[in-house]
């Protein structure tokens, strides 16, 4: 996936195991903070860290921003940007330790929003949404707050944007057209291999098929945590068994293909420590991936990157836990300004100029306008190329040209169309397993990458890595989760 402003989902939860103490919370921490419109003396200062590779030119937009946000609210903030690679385990020494921090990035795959809630290091949001978030409860489709509450309560504001979750596979398009390349009957990872053999045979500068260590099979599973290796199957509506779905016959005919695809040079021999695809991306050395999609996603993709991507959906739309709660701002635990935050955390979400400051930068810097609702990307774009999922109301953000004017309608669509999947609702309470979930995940650490990306032979490795599994505490970790889904299940 890209790093840009048109920056889409990539699921990839790690587990975090460092305890974060609560710090006093309440709605006394205002200070001498004034009360917005200008009005204070001096504006409180909000520190925010969110998660994109760090671009040149955000101080440059800060400034703009903070100019806005002043006369509005009483408000300057200062963004923190840290990169994908890095963002969990820096959030975690840092709200471990106390630093001072207002709003943070989380979510399911990153600075993981279940567990972090759980442990305190976010505040309880219930009382200032309705107090200083009226606007977000406006604005945001109520199934994102609804779905993203821990034990009956919302600790962070959810991102207005696709619900469903629906992977598609790319292409450059300019591959494609060179040889000829028919898309229309690709859907499943096997029907690639004839497209990518072609680009094999004719292209030796180009990936035929761009991967990276987070890379993930299509599998029919709902997993419990993701990236660990226990879920249930997708059609299973009922029984709601969990499984470790590294034992099951599709996961190893999964594995095996791409044991195949990689001995066959479709996949880059550094996949497994690849940590992102970017440059390739920039490049355009590449001919296929896949991605996390959305209605009109091909044109997001295509100006971001500056040459034509086209996509085929590889699956179907499905709401998971994970897309629900799969871009958030949540308020530390130890803000001294919690309403400030609130404050501007509505503003980002209700507010069309800032969401789109703070999302394409400065109006004639870093994009021209078309009209009052589309925006075109100019050359300086390259300095400040924010990833739009993370930052907020995704429907605020102004429409790029090959954009029909009802864009947001189809994406309302797109949303009532998924289907609910099987734990939509259940989040898993590791407490009476911490201690077998970090030496589980230890175990997965050394065989994940290798596995998923067919570095190595599924039939040799897959065996070795369920041994280590079992002895580090699995069976353990999947009977507590049965139980709290039967539990659960039950309370329906």
């Amino acid at each position: 996936m890209s790093k840009s402003k048109k920056k889409w989902l990539l699921p990839l939860t790690l587990l975090l195991s460092a305890s974060m103490l609560l710090s006093a919370c309440g709605g006394n921490k205002e200070e001498s903070a004034g009360n917005g419109g200008g009005t204070a003396e001096k504006p409180v200062e909000l520190i925010w860290y969110t998660i994109g590779t760090p671009q040149k030119d955000v101080d440059k937009v800060e400034e703009e921003i903070n100019k806005y946000t002043t006369e509005k609210i009483g408000v300057t903030v200062d963004m923190k940007m840290i990169d994908f690679g890095d963002y969990n385990q820096k959030m975690q020494v840092m709200a471990a330790s106390g630093e001072p921090m207002d709003i943070l990035f989380t979510s399911s795959w990153a600075f993981d929003y279940v567990q972090n809630a759980r442990k305190g290091a976010f505040m309880e949001l219930d009382a200032l949404i309705e107090s200083h978030g009226q606007g977000i409860k406006d604005a945001i489709d109520p199934a994102f707050l609804e779905g993203s509450k821990v034990d009956g309560h919302n600790y962070a504001i959810p991102a207005n944007k696709e619900l469903p979750a629906q992977e598609a596979w790319r292409f450059n398009k300019t591959l494609l057209d060179k040889y000829n390349l028919d898309i229309s009957g690709v859907k499943s990872m096997e029907s690639l291999e004839p497209l990518l053999k072609t680009i094999k045979e004719n292209e030796p500068n180009v990936v035929p098929l761009a991967v990276s260590k987070d890379f993930g099979p299509l599998l029919p599973f709902d997993y419990i945590i993701e990236k660990m290796p226990m879920a249930v199957y997708l059609d299973d509506k009922e029984e709601l068994k969990v499984v470790n779905f590294l034992e099951m016959p599709e996961t190893m005919d999964m594995l095996k293909l791409m044991n195949k695809y990689y001995k066959a040079g479709y996949i880059s021999p550094e996949a497994a420590t690849t940590t992102s695809t970017q440059d390739l991306m920039t490049s355009g050395n590449w001919f296929a991936d896949r991605a996390a999609t959305q209605p009109f996603a091909d044109n997001l993709w295509s100006q971001s990157y500056g040459y034509p991507v086209v996509s085929t959906p590889a699956g179907d739309a499905n709401i998971f836990n994970w897309s629900v709660m799969g871009s958030m701002q949540a308020i530390s635990a130890n803000s001294k300004y919690p309403e400030k935050a609130m404050e501007f955390l509505n503003l980002l979400n209700t507010d069309v100029y800032l969401r789109n400051l703070v999302d394409s930068g400065i109006e004639d810097v870093h994009y021209k306008k078309l009209s009052e609702n589309v925006m075109e990307n100019l050359p300086e774009s390259k300095n400040y190329d924010m990833p739009t999922f993370a930052l907020g109301n995704v429907m605020l953000t102004y429409l790029n040209p090959e954009d029909p004017e009802n864009k947001w309608e189809e994406f309302k669509k797109f949303n009532e169309s998924g289907k609910p999947a099987p734990l939509l609702g259940f989040n898993f309470d590791p407490t009476k397993v911490s201690t077998e979930l970090a030496a589980v995940n230890n175990v997965k650490e050394e065989f994940w990458a290798p596995l998923m990306t067919g570095t190595v032979n599924p039939e040799e490795f897959l065996p070795k890595a369920n041994e280590k599994l079992k002895a580090a505490g699995l069976d353990k970790i999947m009977a507590e989760a049965q139980s709290q889904i039967d539990a659960w299940k039950a309370s329906k």
